[in-house]
């Protein structure tokens, strides 16, 4: 069995962070999304995987390498451009060959992994099985309907009139019948090949697809919700010990992952927080399910619930900063200078809010 792990995409819910930088590559508790994913992968006894890139492949090549770091080896598929998960599908036949494989959406976690799934798939021997979990929002995926018995009766591809509230995850595991699903169906009308279309093909042609209820949680990553949210649960599995009082007068309470070469002067940590290699916090207070990360420097202000990437630099804010998602390089300080006013240089599909 192989793995195939999609990580194309714009990323355009995620933006302005994802005009330079990969949405894959967001970190969650200092580790970007993709990783978990490879490493779920992986810890399902998968070592053959195929990673679908598109504008960004050349990050994430750089990131991922040729597997090594993580037990595998990595083939890279390009994709020219963002045509839909039932392309991606087709676009890798030739690595995949006669093999079942996995499809892991490069920006998704699930609780456990997906060991269990895979042992489930063959042992069902089915020629799929997709992941389903009840959504507040089944607008925007793509959602089962399912019969009296259990079996999948049709997929709609983000319904305006839902016939459930079951969206499928974004992990799906497939026999080789699945190739001719993606040759036969059509364009959908936003012009992308859907991986629901193709999965509603295998239906049609009387081929078994076998429904997984997810009962833990499972998180999307493309919305500044959602990693928040993600960082929080990642956060809460911290298993580091207690400290005390730190050189420097620093104070570290609960469960604190501290990085090489961290300066905490006049400070209170608060975990379950994450904080990154050569990090200074002076004079500060940092909240619970914090990630801060690498080279970043902290003073004179107070930071909680907030994912701050590396080498950003966040000085004498005199308000809290909650439920934020701050880039890498970003510099926020406050200005002596007159008269006193609001001063920024945002990019495109900024957001700021001002209380």
């Amino acid at each position: 069995m192989k793995g195939l792990i999609l990580s194309g995409g714009k990323g355009t819910r995620l933006r302005p962070l994802t005009f330079t930088s990969a949405k894959q590559l967001v970190p969650v508790a200092n580790k970007p999304v993709l990783f978990f994913g490879i490493e779920s992968v992986v810890e399902a006894g998968i070592t053959e995987i195929g990673i679908v890139v598109g504008d960004t492949g050349d990050e994430i090549r750089e990131a991922v390498g040729d597997g090594s770091r993580f037990g595998a080896e990595i083939t890279y598929i390009e994709q020219d451009a963002p045509r839909g998960l039932a392309h991606a599908v087709m676009i890798a036949e030739e690595f995949i060959g006669d093999d079942s494989f996995v499809m892991y959406l490069g920006d998704n976690l699930i609780a456990g992994g997906i060991t269990s799934l895979v042992d489930e798939f063959r042992k069902v021997g089915t020629n799929a099985e997709i992941l389903l979990a009840e959504v507040p929002n089944p607008q925007q995926f793509g959602v089962a309907e399912l019969a009296d018995d259990g079996k999948i009766k049709r997929l709609v591809e983000k319904p305006s009139d839902p016939p459930s509230n079951l969206a499928l995850v974004g992990v799906y595991m497939f026999d080789s019948t699945i190739f001719e699903s993606v040759r036969r169906i059509k364009p959908s009308a936003r012009g992308e090949l859907e991986i629901t279309d193709a999965i509603q093909d295998l239906i049609d042609r009387g081929l078994d697809v076998h429904p997984h209820i997810v009962r833990g949680w499972w998180k999307d990553t493309g919305k500044i919700d959602d990693m928040l949210e993600a960082n929080r649960i990642v956060l809460e599995t911290l298993r580091v010990p207690r400290r005390g009082p730190t050189p420097g007068g620093g104070v570290i309470e609960g469960r604190v992952a501290l990085g090489e070469r961290v300066e905490i002067v006049d400070s209170i940590i608060r975990g379950p927080v994450v904080i990154g290699d050569d990090v200074k916090i002076e004079g500060a207070f940092i909240g619970p399910y914090t990630s801060i990360g690498d080279g970043c420097t902290i003073r004179g202000c107070e930071i909680e619930n907030s994912i701050v990437l590396s080498g950003s630099e966040i000085r004498d804010i005199t308000l809290r900063i909650d439920a934020s998602l701050i880039g890498r390089g970003v510099k926020l300080v406050k200005t002596d200078g007159k008269p006193k006013a609001f001063r920024f240089m945002l990019g495109d599909k900024s957001e700021v809010g001002i209380p």
